[in-house]
């Protein structure tokens, strides 16, 4: 995991110690008085779930520690996604580690200025493949190409980090179902399938995949459901391909980026209102009516602020991303995001819903 600032891990910490106390004294009191009712007897339940969540603090709060990294030399990695943001960033940042690099852009064959960059490193450990997650040819077409290019194909792929993604916005009644599908079939379908083409070469490999999903696919929030449906799937998808390739030795992770908005360039003002334009004149008549322009006009309003907020800085997503591809005994989840969004995160995951509903809705 990417190396955390003084002030995260203290305010990790700090959230951390008041659920253990929160939880250590009031949950077994609150236990204990159950038993009591049931006339069972009393045992040290306090000080036994007082030590097993303070081994959850340590594990949770503190920095990561090393636990060494494979040989890179000869080493070869597939990214998807590679014309823009994190995909283009990454494939820097893992060549220069030494690896050698597939950069499936979907714009190469359009001369895109993403795929131009990366072929202008003229380096044999960097090869540009046109790749459209979406099209089965495409991934085929990748996939026979990586088998030729491998310096040896016995090996098999070492790692394939599936970055390819789109994001949109609206709420539920104003978002078209062709939008739905639209997400998900880049989001999660085109993850599903690269990685189903690219497999048997993991598995000779016995490497790595790695997923791109979100803080959104672990929880929810207004205005976000096409996107938060397909990120939700990514992270299921990877949880059960997780569990069938331990038999093969292939370590399966999940990437989830906080807000890097700004950093990547995934939403602006100009993409806001295009897409809020094309909202309010899709919906129904009925959905208009309902809700009204000043209740649109509010909630497009949020989302404009949200194009200047976020992470400026992608390096703690590239760090993470390198971890689980290089390290010997990766993470099962990494998630580089700033304190307030991952507090949210555990709060929405691990307390009633009622709780986080008020808090946060």
């Amino acid at each position: 995991m990417a190396p955390q600032s003084a002030f995260r891990v203290a305010l990790l910490v700090s959230f951390s110690v008041l659920l253990t106390v929160v939880l250590g004294f009031g949950l077994p009191a609150l236990l204990n008085a159950i038993m009591r009712l049931l006339g069972l007897p009393e045992t040290s339940v306090t000080e036994c779930i007082v030590v097993i969540y303070a081994a959850f603090v340590l594990y949770v709060a503190t920095p990561r520690f090393p636990r060494g990294s494979v040989e890179v030399k000869g080493k070869a990695v597939l990214i998807t996604g590679c014309d823009t943001g994190f995909g283009l960033s990454l494939a820097k940042h893992l060549h220069t580690l030494g690896y050698t690099v597939f950069a499936g852009c979907l714009l190469k064959d359009k001369e895109g200025e993403g795929a131009k960059e990366l072929e202008e490193f003229h380096s044999d450990r960097m090869k540009v493949v046109q790749l459209d997650v979406c099209s089965d040819e495409q991934v085929k077409n990748a996939v026979e190409y990586i088998k030729g290019n491998l310096e040896d194909s016995q090996r098999g792929l070492w790692a394939v980090v599936n970055n390819a993604g789109v994001s949109t916005f609206g709420e539920v009644e104003f978002t078209s179902m062709d939008t739905y599908r639209q997400v998900s079939e880049v989001n999660l379908w085109g993850t599903i399938r690269v990685t189903k083409a690219v497999l048997p070469l993991i598995r000779r490999a016995k490497g790595r995949v790695v997923n791109i999903a979100s803080m959104y696919g672990r929880m929810g929030n207004r205005l976000r459901s096409p996107y938060c449906v397909s990120k939700y799937g990514v992270e299921v998808f990877s949880d059960c391909l997780r569990y069938e390739m331990k038999t093969w030795g292939v370590k399966v992770s999940i990437i989830e980026p906080g807000n890097y908005i700004v950093a990547t360039g995934i939403l602006t003002r100009d993409i806001v209102a295009t897409t809020a334009n094309k909202l309010w004149d899709e919906a129904p008549a009925e959905v208009k009516e309902d809700y009204g322009k000043s209740h649109f006009e509010q909630y497009m309003a949020l989302m404009r602020s949200y194009c200047n907020s976020g992470e400026k800085d992608m390096t703690p997503v590239l760090d993470d991303i390198a971890d689980a591809i290089g390290s010997k005994r990766p993470y099962t989840r990494y998630s580089p995001m700033e304190p307030h969004w991952w507090i949210r995160m555990q709060v929405m995951t691990h307390l009633p819903g009622a709780l986080s509903d008020l808090l946060y809705f």
